[in-house]
């Protein structure tokens, strides 16, 4: 639980703050849950498949990210939360241009980042392994491939800037995650988000610090002469 509110709260803050009132938001990775664990405006999720019933305030489409199935600039923001380093590295540009083709103004990025942080989750597989546990399916998936880099999203098309935020420390990331193997840890941490959910987001931000297991890259793109 702890670890969702840690990915997703920053990006909460920027949604907030680029995304106008009312604005169109998709999720592309969704899953059942994504953001509407903790954003309560209606948005489209989507993925390639839903294992449970989908949140709400969700409307679900089962598409590839790929391969999205809708128009050019059709979202004012689209959010693309630890999804990139699920996707083979020959077809992560080809997401990229998908989300970038579908978005109006602001594209949010967040992905595990570089060599550091896919050794600190191999030590997370190597530590599930020796209490004899099952890791998780999301572990087992990250051992596949490299993380990308920050050069997935270095040559932008023209038109579009890009903000890097730091989310989670090296340290942070592991010791939640190795907290997390824990049931009353679990229980602990949602409790805490229940009842003080402010002072857990203030916690998280000062945890946000260099070397960093996941960057967010906030992509906004420029706006344009009314005569366009």
């Amino acid at each position: 639980m702890l670890n969702r509110a840690a990915r997703f709260f920053p990006i909460l803050r920027q949604l907030k703050s680029l995304l106008p009132a009312g604005g169109a938001l998709l999720e592309v990775g969704s899953g059942s849950l994504g953001l509407g664990e903790f954003w309560t405006d209606p948005f489209v999720g989507c993925d390639i498949t839903f294992v449970s019933r989908p949140v709400k305030n969700m409307r679900a489409v089962r598409c590839s990210g790929s391969q999205l199935p809708f128009k050019d600039r059709a979202f004012d923001a689209v959010v693309v939360s630890d999804v990139m380093e699920h996707v083979p590295p020959r077809h992560r540009r080809e997401v990229v241009a998908e989300v970038l083709r579908v978005a109006r103004k602001v594209v949010v990025f967040g992905y595990p980042c570089g060599p550091a942080a896919f050794q600190v989750d191999q030590k997370l597989y190597c530590d599930y392994q020796s209490r004899n546990l099952t890791p998780p399916v999301w572990l087992e998936e990250h051992m596949l491939h490299p993380f990308p880099d920050e050069d997935l999203l270095a040559e932008l098309p023209a038109g579009w800037e890009r903000k890097i935020i730091p989310n989670e420390s090296l340290p942070f990331h592991y010791w939640m995650m190795r907290t997390e193997m824990f049931r009353l840890w679990n229980y602990s941490f949602r409790l805490l988000l229940l009842v003080m959910p402010s002072v857990v987001e203030r916690f998280l931000q000062r945890v946000n610090r260099e070397p960093p297991y996941r960057k967010i890259f906030v992509l906004t793109r420029a706006s344009q002469p009314a005569y366009v």
